[in-house]
């Protein structure tokens, strides 16, 4: 009982025990002054000397309490308002804390997306390589060799093709623009192939803040290919418009 007396007392706020503590003097001394005076009953004080005696007795109490309320009333102002700065912080943080997690999220959707993308794009720079190299240009890499090639392949080397396609020497075979361009099914296949990569790179942006996914995406083998198909095609166009005004 004595530890709550003590918890609770020392809960109250200074300011409100120094309230008390005036008062109760105040008070005291004012009683003293009225039972030393000359009048023995309250009702033998006229009216008007009652009033303004009570009103001058307790207009210091009542400017000492409106200046406690104020002082109390702007300590509340400043806890609330810390701890208003607190929960914004935390709130901040939670934030923070929800965003990191949906980019984690995201990351590893992208990642397992990417692998099946890596396959499509080797895939695909597999039937251009066959349609440059194979049956139809008269067998230029043996037909062993083009199944070692797809069984290294199906080990999950997505890359071997465009590998292949960048470290051949392309003069032998008449330059990129032939190789990638030259038919109707190249041309299918070096579309379809930038048009993938190019859905990856964008997936890979939405999810990476600092640029190192899609960074790195650009140098991989597929990333490689990609930018050799956009600068033969950039060099095809222009060689293309300057034939046309007879340069």
């Amino acid at each position: 009982m004595r530890k709550e007396k003590k918890s609770l007392i020392t809960t109250i706020d200074w300011r409100i025990l120094f309230g008390i503590c005036i008062t109760l003097i105040w008070v005291t001394v004012g009683a003293v002054f009225l039972m030393s005076g000359n009048y023995t009953k309250m009702s033998e004080i006229p009216m008007e000397a009652l009033g303004g005696f009570l009103e001058g007795a307790f207009a210091p109490l009542a400017f000492l309490w409106l200046v406690i309320g104020l002082f109390i009333q702007q300590k509340e102002l400043a806890d609330n308002t810390e701890v208003l700065r607190k929960t914004s912080i935390q709130s901040e943080k939670q934030t923070q804390a929800i965003a990191a997690t949906e980019l984690n999220a995201r990351q590893e959707t992208f990642f397992k997306i990417a692998e099946n993308v890596r396959r499509q794009l080797g895939t695909i720079s597999g039937m251009l390589f066959i349609s440059c190299m194979g049956a139809t240009e008269g067998s230029k890499v043996a037909a062993d060799t083009l199944s070692q090639h797809w069984q290294t392949f199906s080990t999950g080397d997505y890359e071997l093709f465009s590998r292949l396609f960048l470290t051949l020497d392309e003069e032998i075979f008449g330059g990129y623009e032939i190789l990638f361009f030259s038919t109707e099914i190249r041309l299918k296949h070096a579309d379809h192939f930038c048009h993938t990569f190019e859905r990856l790179m964008r997936l890979a942006q939405n999810c990476d803040t600092d640029g190192i996914i899609s960074d790195s995406l650009t140098q991989t083998g597929h990333g490689l290919m990609y930018s050799l198909m956009q600068r033969t095609k950039a060099s095809t166009q222009i060689t293309t418009e300057l034939s046309q005004v007879g340069i």
